[in-house]
């Protein structure tokens, strides 16, 4: 049965107790300020269960997982484990009653062994921990030598270590955080067949995954999260891909579909010749990208986390090394010349991270505001000119309306949409003929992202061309002219304006081919 529950399927304390449940989440809340993350989550894991939990970003499924692990404190709602309630206060705690996360990326010691790695933590004596060890495999039937060195195995062999690093610790429920995220065919098939080794044992899995033709593949189960609530839940076999897609989407996703040409942006594509041009692209992440970057356009750019989008862009910006093709603007080839000189040929980039990449927070918004211009003869390469640093910052100030108490206020002080509205500005101040934009919106309030989108706008009449890469599919189709979507490092479906929908871009993002093609 398919329950459309909009996050509110009740669950008694009765059934929590069934006999095979080892897990029950029952009305979990979870606010972080005034951004209210999960909104009553109610979800059960059974023994030989794998239960795969698909949403788009920023839907709370990190924060659930932080939750069952320990990491995070629900602000209302109950954790049952085998009929008793629980509280998992911290990470060891979850450790303790039988739950293990073998995060997306391994993290393991590489000059260490195997063994070492794997018994690492335990107060046992290190013989007794390698007896339980081989039993350990021999009873899922893995082989491994104990004594290579980390340093040598694949992504694959990394993951299966971090496995038995649970399996030793007598875990009876795993998550597994987009485990094939990086392997190739044959490690994938691998791993699923461990994934059914373990649930022949009666482990419990949690199989977070953005890959939906994983989920018919390894999956007993499957719960959609959208906005931090579980929408759609039930077994596989009630399911097709395009039910998964449509659980995805919001409720007025057919709606949008009638308002997007009302918002049409005419590009002469036929007549202009392309201010970026990518041919056969390939960088670590994405390979084979080609695409092309008109006059004033607003390229989107869709896909789930991992697809190699951000990737994509730092390598063009100067960031990353290229390992083949070509970077073309405005005619010149800029392919692998450092960030300064792309900076010069007129490509900006607006990082997604604008804690970690894109602020001084410790300086204040006129030195934030204009130092990209570090480089620039009229500011001086070392020593800033200070009229000019006034000139600009207030410019930016008063064109995106940044609230500040002045240009001296540290940055780090301001909120997340007057930071950001700084890292674009300085973007701008090189009077670039490209921009990128990595999630521009992300983590600021709805006010700001208002002003955000009104100056993307404005950079188009301007005639700047945005490369927009985004997760908010309606933040692409409210703003796109053309959209493009990634899907494991490639192109796989390009939208025009009268096709960009969010039903398209979902499916394409998830690599869903539908009767008219993949996205179409």
């Amino acid at each position: 049965m398919l329950i459309w529950n909009g996050g509110k399927e009740m669950q008694t304390a009765e059934t929590s107790r069934e006999k095979n449940v080892l897990l029950s989440i029952q009305n979990i809340h979870k606010s972080f300020g005034l951004n209210q993350v999960l909104k009553g989550i109610n979800m059960k894991l059974q023994e030989g269960e794998v239960l795969s939990l698909i949403g788009g970003n920023g839907a709370g499924k990190s924060t659930l997982m932080k939750i069952i692990m320990g990491i995070y404190q629900p602000d209302e709602g109950c954790i049952y484990m085998k009929g008793s309630q629980v509280h998992l206060t911290k990470p060891s705690v979850a450790l303790a009653n039988g739950i293990y996360m073998v995060p997306q990326e391994p993290m393991l010691f590489p000059n260490m062994t195997v063994e070492q790695n794997i018994i690492i933590g335990f107060e046992e004596k290190p013989a007794e921990l390698r007896r339980r060890l081989i039993a350990q495999m021999e009873e899922v039937g893995w082989k491994m030598d104990l004594n290579r060195k980390a340093s040598s195995l694949s992504i694959a062999e990394q993951q299966l270590v971090e496995i038995l690093r649970g399996l030793l610790r007598q875990a009876r429920i795993l998550i597994l955080d987009e485990p094939t995220s990086a392997l190739t065919f044959d490690e994938a098939e691998s791993l699923f067949k461990c994934v059914n080794d373990l649930r022949s044992k009666g482990i419990g899995i949690i199989y977070i995954t953005h890959r939906l033709a994983e989920v018919f593949e390894i999956s007993t189960s499957v719960a959609i999260m959208r906005d931090g609530v579980i929408t759609l839940s039930g077994q596989v076999s009630e399911f097709t891909k395009e039910a998964l897609v449509k659980g995805l989407l919001p409720a007025d996703s057919e709606k949008e579909k009638e308002e997007a040409e009302e918002t049409s942006h005419e590009i002469d594509y036929k007549n202009q010749n392309p201010i970026l041009e990518l041919k056969n692209f390939s960088g670590y992440g994405f390979n084979n990208i080609s695409l092309k970057l008109y006059p004033g356009e607003i390229l989107g750019v869709a896909g789930v986390v991992g697809a190699g989008r951000t990737e994509l862009a730092t390598t063009i910006f100067g960031m990353d090394q290229v390992l083949g093709g070509k970077v073309i603007l405005d005619g010149k080839d800029i392919t692998g010349l450092s960030t300064r000189k792309v900076l010069e040929a007129g490509l900006n980039y607006v990082p997604e991270d604008r804690h970690l990449h894109g602020l001084f927070k410790i300086a204040d918004v006129a030195q934030n505001t204009t130092s990209a211009l570090l480089s620039q003869k009229s500011m001086g390469r070392f020593l800033l000119n200070r009229k000019k640093e006034k000139e600009v910052t207030q410019k930016y100030i008063d064109d995106f309306r940044i609230k500040v108490t002045g240009q001296a206020q540290l940055t780090g002080s301001l909120s997340g949409g007057n930071q950001q509205k700084i890292v674009i500005g300085r973007s701008l101040s090189t009077a670039p003929k490209v921009v990128i934009l990595d999630e521009p919106t992300r983590g600021i309030d709805a006010g700001a992202r208002g002003d955000v989108y009104s100056i993307i706008h404005h950079l188009r009449k301007q005639g700047v061309s945005v490369l927009l890469i985004s997760s908010d599919m309606e933040e692409l189709v409210e703003l796109s002219d053309r959209v493009v979507s990634v899907f494991q490092g490639r192109i796989n479906a390009e939208f025009q304006k009268a096709d960009i929908n969010q039903d398209n871009l979902m499916a394409a993002a998830f690599d869903v081919k539908t009767e008219k093609g993949v996205g179409a």
